[in-house]
């Protein structure tokens, strides 16, 4: 943990994400009370989601990891998770410091019956904002090279300063991509 006592818990970045298939989710800050709901999370994840998410074989996510993940100060680390119905978690989005001061580490998992919505990209865009407001520019990745639908959001939906790739991992720094001017009208 980075050390500093928690912020206030940021009720702003509460809301619903509204998925390709029309279906909402509602997402929100982490909470410490969620350690639970993660190790319920990570036990409906299939073995290859998990191994993406962790780069290890994790039967069930230990006790102190949960500890960990679920207690954030919301300014240098800081997770969201959106859920399907109140208290069943589905994906969590999260950015922790790194030896940079500027820079955050980013990591997602969406539990696999809910791939291919929309909810990583919109998790994606709500994570680099709530990081942004906090005064982080610039982030990176460590995605496994076998991991496509990742590094495809990553370098569709961001800006790729840097792409290496070492013993099938592959390390992506980025920044946010700014938002679309929109059309001057008449």
């Amino acid at each position: 943990m980075s050390g500093e006592a928690p912020g206030p818990y940021p009720r702003e970045l509460e809301g619903e994400i509204l998925l390709e298939d029309g279906v909402r989710v509602a997402v929100r800050p982490i909470r410490a009370d969620d350690e639970s709901r993660l190790v319920e999370f990570h036990d409906r994840l299939s073995q290859t989601t998990a191994y993406q998410r962790f780069f290890a074989t994790v039967r069930r996510l230990p006790t102190d990891w949960a500890h960990f993940l679920a207690n954030v100060d919301y300014r240098r680390r800081l997770a969201l998770v959106a859920e399907c119905r109140p208290g069943e978690l589905i994906a969590v989005a999260r950015y922790e410091p790194t030896d940079r001061p500027d820079t955050a580490e980013v990591a997602f998992v969406v539990q696999d019956a809910w791939q291919n919505r929309g909810l990583g990209t919109a998790l994606l865009g709500r994570l680099l904002g709530a990081a942004q407001a906090r005064g982080i520019h610039r982030f990176q990745a460590y995605v496994l090279a076998d991991n496509p639908r990742m590094l495809d959001m990553l370098t569709r939906f961001t800006d790729v300063g840097e792409r290496k790739t070492a013993f099938g991992v592959v390390t992506i720094v980025f920044a946010a991509r700014p938002p679309a001017a929109e059309e001057p009208r008449d």
